[in-house]
C-alpha cells in the first residue's frame, strides 16, 4: 500500500491495521425443509431462465425430379429481426393430428404444393427464444414427392417459395438442423 492509500478491498488506510486476505465463503446456506438457497445465493432476476414451452411440429422436404436431378422446394420467411431466410415447410401438429398428416397439411399451406410422403427423415430438436419465451421444439421431417399444386397458392406467412437444385438448397437453407435433414434427403434421392 504505497503512500498509505488503499489499493484494494483487503487493504485499509493504515499499514499497521491490515486485515488478512479474504477466505472463500462456505457453500450455499439452506433455509427451511426444502433446502432453498438464501436470497443472497439466488440468481439475480436478469440471469434466471425465461419461461419456456414445448412445441412439436412436422414438415417435409418436397422434391421433384428434373433432367438435371432432384430439386426441392424451399420457403422464405422473415425472422423476428426481419431477415429473410430460406427453409423447409413445417408447422405445429394440431390436436388429434399425426405427424404425417401435419406434414402434408403444412406443406400444402406454406408452399401451395400437394405432396406424398415417401420416407421419414427423422426428428430435429432445437430451442429458440421468441418474445421472451424459450421454446423447445421437435420437428418430424418427411421426404415428400410433389404431386401437384402451385407455389402461388401459398399462405401469406411465406414471402416466396422456389425450387432449388438439391446441392444449392443445402447451401441456401438458413438453419443447420434443416441442412442436416436436406443431406439425409440427398442420400435417399441419390
Amino acid at each position: 500500500m504505497p503512500g498509505g492509500v488503499p489499493s484494494g478491498p483487503d487493504e485499509e488506510a493504515s499499514e499497521t491495521t491490515r486485515r488478512p486476505p479474504r477466505r472463500a465463503k462456505p457453500g450455499p446456506k439452506t433455509v427451511g425443509a426444502k433446502n432453498r438457497p438464501t436470497a443472497a445465493r439466488r440468481k439475480p432476476a436478469s440471469t434466471q431462465m425465461p419461461p419456456s414451452r414445448r412445441e412439436v411440429s412436422a414438415g417435409g422436404v418436397v422434391y421433384r425430379r428434373t433432367r438435371k436431378g432432384a430439386s426441392v422446394a424451399l420457403a422464405a420467411r422473415r425472422t423476428q429481426k426481419g431477415k429473410l431466410v430460406w427453409g423447409l415447410a413445417k408447422g405445429l401438429i394440431e390436436p388429434g393430428e399425426t405427424p404425417e398428416r401435419a406434414a402434408i397439411r403444412e406443406v400444402r399451406e406454406e408452399t401451395g404444393l400437394e405432396a406424398m410422403i415417401e420416407a421419414s427423415l427423422g426428428t430435429t430438436r432445437y430451442f429458440y427464444v421468441w418474445d421472451g419465451v424459450r421454446v423447445r421444439k421437435s420437428v418430424h421431417f418427411f421426404l415428400m414427392r410433389a404431386t401437384g399444386g402451385d407455389v402461388r397458392d401459398r399462405d401469406e406467412e411465406m414471402e416466396d417459395v422456389r425450387w432449388f437444385p438439391l446441392d444449392r438448397a443445402l447451401k441456401e437453407a438458413a438453419y443447420r438442423g434443416e441442412r442436416v435433414v436436406l443431406a439425409r434427403a440427398a442420400e435417399l434421392l441419390s
